[in-house]
């Protein structure tokens, strides 16, 4: 994932006044924020497809004096319900576009410090500083309440509602029921070594509205201010993981899906005395993601949108907005888009196979799905395998999901690339290579030579018998600089470590070639088609390009060493970036919300997009929208398969409509690309300009073409040629009416005919253009092949009646059981 600031906005004008809670509505978009002073107001941001972002809705709500410390949405009933520093809450709802109130009320003993509705939206529990809970209906009727005798700092409610959570004013977490009735104590495995009072920040319990990314993942998250957190599946859980953020925590939310944690704070600049604001991302498993940085100086909250793609954060007076772009598991191969979602109501994970040609999707069901990458025309699926073995399975599969391959592995694949011939696995210490073409072609063949390799990230393997697997000992050996990064191509195979270490090793023998080192931490790395140069995403967002053939002398020891970093080039938050499969000087990346195209460093003009980069060849890039998709993700549709011309291929087409042939001939010698020949030669085709045309099929090696242009020149007659060309275009319609006008009636049906359109060819004979019987037979016969393949067994007796086909006329009585009918034939 990535994440860059996309907006801020001053809420309260002219006079600055610090905000202190958010919240954001997904089910319409409403943010509600609050601060000092009974500050509230209710905006809506409305995006268009480009970057920029406009201003719907801007209320404010007047009703608090106080400063407004909690808010909360219920979705399901279009309200909202806020409280102040002196315990005031007011509960609001939408009439006629604008908010009202609907209810107050305050206790006047004591002030509310957290206050959430259940995940159905028809209860709410309000806890007090002083200890007492309210649970409250959705109609304003009060259904219970209870003292605790503690400070209460925080409240939440279990996914199914049965189950309350009592964050304490000493940081304890207690558990109670729906009803009010004490069940356990949280153990706090986190708080171990730390002594005294806890000030707890956050309890967030991810209800699963979208499904759960693993199973097996926690779902509950609790934080406090000291930086600590713990991350559990339930409330019981003996195994949770724990996190040192080493920041001080002000709160922490879980995305739409549950598969980032995103949690505030302020970090102690080192060699400084001054805290900056910063939003840090984990996975469910503690993993760090990103980091955030925030102008300010006192981050108060922050909140999700209801895709996962915008975050909020509250900072002095102002609200800052952030674009996240989504790590989704997905690839294209073979005009097939795969990816995977998850489903509320299953728990494996929906992989879907879309033909953005043909439309067509394919879904397919798998249980702890890790990663997905493709190549060619295969993909690669890796998952936890089901059983108790604690390995992992690469599974391969075709554009329509059919696995055809696998191989169990030892290592976790936590990074995954694919070749043409290759798929890369990697841990954080170990990886796995296997050349599955090789494996096919010796089950074909039935020969039994090895096809999959391993070796530990600190050896320098030779590609021998140390790569042998069977004699492999160091699966579980740790490093102390594990692996970040992997990118592979035919011949080259690239591993880069967070110390910035890049490993360079030879395809298909995997032997270590050099050693080289990096500026950065490369989060994302790829080469181009044929590995000369290699671009590198560092955890920042920045691209840099390496050249690792590049040779150059040590100032110090005087020693010649290969690679170095390309000067001169650098682009801040770039989230994508694809290599042209063609030409290795051209590259398509996106940067924040715009698509750029590169030929050798020198950029086009923008295009405004924030989909994923799909494919990019023949001087046009592929994208696709996955962000849209996954709002319906088993309807996929063609809008969200966009495809993109670079600037030499939309002036080649200009150049062709508005100067000579022999001018735009000059133009592509200039700018040689396979695809602008075939431009050009398909332009001197239509003008009948068969030099030329000639010329240029030979350029893009079309044999097909030059033959074609050959046959066309024993035609003397131009009538001829320019029909020949119509076919050559699929334009069957122009070509007959050329025929037709030249009284050759006879090569119409001739064409018709090559193309199996039988239809054409009766209403030709029929049309007095022609008088044969036995192509007419033929015709009708073919016409009722066409309806029996579909099962249209009725229409198909007809027309083999009409062609005196006897047999088929019998079968298909036979089909429909047409017992009466087989029995007059």
């Amino acid at each position: 994932m990535f994440v860059y600031l996309s907006k801020k906005i001053k809420v309260a004008l002219p006079n600055p006044i610090p905000l202190d809670a958010i919240a954001w509505n997904h089910e319409h978009g409403w943010i509600a924020c609050g601060g000092e002073e009974g500050l509230l107001k209710i905006i809506k941001i409305e995006s268009d497809k480009g970057s920029k972002s406009n201003l719907t809705m801007n209320q404010t709500l007047e009703g608090h004096n106080g400063t407004v410390k909690v808010i909360t949405w219920n979705e399901h009933y279009r309200k909202l319900t806020t409280s102040d520093q002196y315990g005031l809450i007011i509960v609001w709802m939408l009439y006629k576009g604008q908010w009202y109130e609907e209810m107050i009320n305050n206790r006047n003993k004591s002030f509310v410090t957290d206050m959430k509705w259940n995940s159905d939206g028809a209860r709410i529990c309000i806890v007090y500083e002083d200890g007492a809970v309210i649970v409250g209906g959705v109609d304003g009727n009060r259904l219970w309440g209870k003292e605790l005798k503690v400070p209460l700092k925080r409240v939440e409610w279990s996914p199914n509602g049965k189950t309350i959570l009592f964050g304490t004013g000493t940081g304890d977490v207690l558990v109670y029921d729906s009803k009010g009735n004490p069940i356990s104590r949280i153990d706090l495995a986190c708080l171990e070594g730390q002594a005294g009072d806890h000030n707890l920040v956050t309890l967030d319990w991810f209800a699963g509205n979208f499904g759960y990314s693993t199973p097996e993942y926690p779902v509950l998250a609790i934080c406090y201010e000291s930086g600590r957190m713990q991350l559990m599946r339930t409330e019981s859980d003996s195994k949770p993981v724990l996190v040192d953020t080493l920041m001080t925590l002000v709160a922490a939310r879980w995305n739409n899906n549950g598969n980032v944690l995103a949690v505030a704070g302020k970090h102690l600049q080192e060699g400084t005395n001054r805290a900056a604001c910063v939003i840090q991302f984990y996975t469910p498993l503690g993993e760090h993601l990103r980091s955030l940085k925030l102008p300010g100086s006192n981050i108060t909250s922050l909140t999700w949108d209801s895709d996962g793609l915008r975050l909020s954060a509250t900072v002095d007076h102002f609200m800052y907005f952030a674009s996240v772009r989504p790590g989704y598991r997905w690839g294209f191969f073979s005009n097939t888009v795969v990816y995977a979602f998850n489903k509320p109501e299953r728990t494996e994970h929906c992989i879907v196979f879309w033909d953005v040609k043909m439309n067509g999707v394919t879904v397919k069901f798998v249980k702890n799905l890790l990663g997905i990458a493709s190549a060619d025309d295969l993909c690669v699926l890796s998952t936890k395998a089901e059983d108790s073995s604690g390995q992992y399975v690469l599974t391969l599969c075709n554009a329509i999901g059919t696995a055809i391959d696998s191989k169990y592995i030892d290592i976790e694949p936590k990074f995954l690339a694919m070749t043409a011939t290759h798929v890369i696995a990697a841990s954080q210490e170990c990886c796995f290579v296997w050349n599955y073409k090789q494996s096919r072609d010796s089950e074909i063949r039935g020969s039994k030579k090895r096809d999959e390799k391993i070796f530990h990230i600190d050896d320098s393997p030779s590609g021998g018998k140390d790569t042998d697997p069977s004699k492999f000992k160091k699966i579980h050996t740790e490093t102390i600089d594990p692996i970040c990064a992997v990118c592979a191509s035919d011949r080259m195979l690239m591993i880069g470590r967070e110390s910035g270490t890049l490993n360079q090793y030879g395809i298909p023998k995997v032997n270590l070639e050099m050693k080289h080192i990096l500026k950065c931490r490369p989060h994302r790395l790829s080469l181009n088609c044929n590995s000369t140069r290699l671009a590198i995403i560092d955890i920042e967002g920045l691209l840099t390009f390496f050249d690792p053939e590049a040779k150059r002398t040590n100032p110090e020891t005087r020693v010649s060493q290969y690679g170095e970093h390309i000067s001169g080039f650098e682009r801040k938050d770039v989230w994508d970036m694809r290599w042209a499969d063609d030409n290795a000087e051209l590259f398509a990346m996106m940067e924040r919300s715009y698509m750029y195209i590169f030929r050798d460093l020198d950029p086009e003009e923008p295009i405004p997009s924030s989909s994923y980069i799909c494919n990019f060849s023949n001087l046009q890039v592929e994208t696709v929208a996955l962000d849209d998709i996954m709002r319906a993700p088993e309807h996929p549709t063609k809008i969200h398969h966009t495809k993109h011309e670079i600037k030499s291929l939309r002036d080649t087409r200009t150049l062709l409509e508005t100067v000579t042939i022999e001018d735009a001939y000059t133009y592509i010698e200039q700018n040689p690309h396979p695809r602008l020949w075939r431009l050009l030669a398909e332009s001197a085709l239509s003008k009948l300009d068969f030099e030329i045309s000639e010329k240029a099929f030979v350029r893009c090696n079309d044999l097909h073409g030059i033959h074609f242009v050959r046959r066309l020149l024993q035609l003397e007659d131009k009538q001829k040629q320019q029909a020949e060309v119509h076919i050559y275009f699929q334009k069957f319609d122009e070509a007959q009416q050329l025929y037709l006008s030249m009284d050759r009636a006879d090569l119409a049906l001739n064409m018709r005919k090559k193309l199996g359109d039988w239809f054409r060819v009766v209403q030709l004979i029929k049309s007095g253009a022609a008088s044969d019987d036995k192509l007419l037979n033929e015709a009708w016969n073919s016409i009722g092949t066409y309806y029996f393949d579909r099962q249209r067994y009725l229409e198909a007796s007809k027309f083999y009646a009409q062609g005196g086909n006897y047999g088929g006329r019998a079968e298909c009585c036979y089909r429909i059981e047409d017992w009466h009918g087989l029995e007059e034939l």
